[in-house]
C-alpha cells in the first residue's frame, strides 16, 4: 500500500510538472492538437503513449546512475561533450518557460479576477518562496492537492461537450489550415517539450525516492493521466468556436457553460501553473547548486528574479513563440532516450 501511495505521489508531481500555464489555460492543447480537429486526438494518443515510456524511463535511469540533477542524467543521454551544450540549453529553456508560466499567473488575475497582473505575479512569487523553503514535501503536498481537483474538474466540463447536439461532427471534423503538415511532428515536439522540462523535476524526485518500483509505476500512472487529461481537454475545446484567438480558452469556456463553478475553475488553473512553477524552479535549483556556493534560499530568489523579468513579455507571445520552439529542439532528446541502451557509462 505504502508504495502504490508513493507512485500516485510521482504521479501527482509528472502531472503537476507538465500541465503548466499553455496546458492548464488550453492554449498549449489548441496549439499543438485541437487546431488540427479530428487528427488531433490520434496525435495526444501517440503523445500520451510517449508520456507513459519515457517518463518511466527517465525515472528509473536516473536511480541507476544515482543522479540527483537533470546535468548528469543528460550526460548518460548525450555523452559529456554534448551534454554540457544541453544543459546550458536546458538552464534557458527551464528559465523561459517559468517566465511563461509566471505571465500566465499574471494573466489568471489580470484576465479573470481584474486584479492587477502584477499583483497576481508577486503573490506567486510569495508562494513559490514558500515551497521552496519547505522542499520535497511542499512539493508532493501541492500537487497531491491540485492534480486530483484538476482531472475531477475536467472531466466534469467534458461532459457538457459530449451531451452537446453537433458534438460528433465537431469531433470528427478535420479543418483547413495553413501549414497542416505540422500535425505530423506535434506529439513527439509536444511530448519532447515537456518529457525535457520534467527532467528537472523528475530526476531529483527520483533519486530522493530511490525505488524503482515506485518510480516506474508512477510514471505510468501519471502518462496514463496526462493522456486522458489531454483527451477530455481536446473534447472540450474543439466546441470553442474560433479556439484559436484566446489565451485562456478554458477559462471562457467555464464562464460560458459553467458559470457557477466559475471561479473554482479559475483557482484550479491557477494552481496547476503553481505547480508547475515550484517544480521546475526546484529542478532548477538543485542544479545550479553545484554551480554556486550559496544558501538554497538565495539561489531560489536568483531565479525567481531572472523569471519576474521574463514574464514582463506578453503570456501569448511567449506561449506561442517558445514552447513549439524548444517542442522541435527537444525532439533529439527523446530520439536518443528512446534507442538508448541499457547499458550505463559515463566516462564515453
Amino acid at each position: 500500500m505504502k508504495k502504490w501511495v508513493g507512485a500516485c505521489q510521482i504521479a501527482a508531481v509528472y502531472v503537476g510538472t507538465v500541465i503548466g500555464a499553455g496546458f492548464a489555460t488550453g492554449r498549449e492543447i489548441v496549439v499543438f492538437f485541437t487546431k488540427y480537429g479530428f487528427i488531433g486526438i490520434l496525435s495526444i494518443l501517440m503523445a500520451g503513449f510517449l508520456f507513459i515510456v519515457l517518463g518511466s524511463k527517465i525515472m528509473v535511469k536516473a536511480i541507476d546512475l544515482k543522479a540527483h540533477s537533470y546535468e548528469i542524467f543528460n550526460q548518460y543521454v548525450f555523452g559529456k561533450s554534448i551534454a554540457k551544450l544541453m544543459n546550458i540549453f536546458m538552464l534557458f529553456m527551464l528559465l523561459g518557460v517559468c517566465g511563461v508560466m509566471f505571465s500566465g499567473a499574471g494573466s489568471v488575475f489580470e484576465d479573470h479576477l481584474g486584479i492587477d497582473k502584477n499583483i497576481g505575479i508577486f503573490l506567486t512569487i510569495g508562494l513559490t518562496i514558500l515551497i521552496m523553503i519547505i522542499g520535497t514535501k511542499g512539493v508532493f503536498a501541492v500537487n497531491s492537492f491540485v492534480v486530483p481537483m484538476m482531472v475531477l474538474y475536467n472531466f466534469i466540463i467534458m461532459t457538457q461537450s459530449l451531451v452537446a447536439p453537433n458534438f460528433a461532427d465537431t469531433f470528427f471534423h478535420i479543418p483547413e489550415i495553413d501549414n497542416g503538415w505540422k500535425f505530423f511532428f506535434s506529439p513527439f515536439s509536444y511530448a519532447a517539450l515537456n518529457l525535457t522540462l520534467a527532467q528537472a523535476v523528475l530526476v531529483p524526485i527520483a533519486y530522493e525516492v530511490n525505488d524503482k518500483e515506485i518510480v516506474k509505476w508512477g510514471g505510468i500512472i501519471g502518462g496514463v493521466l496526462l493522456t486522458l487529461i489531454l483527451i477530455s481537454s481536446h473534447i472540450t475545446l474543439i466546441m470553442l468556436p474560433n479556439v484559436t484567438q484566446y489565451d485562456i480558452p478554458m477559462a471562457i469556456i467555464v464562464q460560458n457553460m459553467f458559470s457557477s463553478i466559475y471561479f473554482i475553475y479559475v483557482a484550479i488553473i491557477y494552481g496547476e501553473i503553481f505547480t508547475s512553477i515550484i517544480g521546475n524552479i526546484y529542478g532548477l535549483g538543485k542544479q545550479l547548486r553545484r554551480y554556486i556556493s550559496l544558501k538554497m534560499f538565495w539561489i531560489y530568489i536568483m531565479i525567481i528574479a531572472v523569471v519576474t523579468l521574463i514574464s514582463k513579455i506578453n503570456y501569448g507571445t511567449l506561449l506561442s513563440f517558445l514552447y513549439p520552439l524548444f517542442g522541435y529542439i527537444s525532439l533529439l532528446f527523446i530520439i536518443l532516450l528512446w534507442v538508448k541502451k541499457d547499458k550505463i557509462d559515463l566516462k564515453k
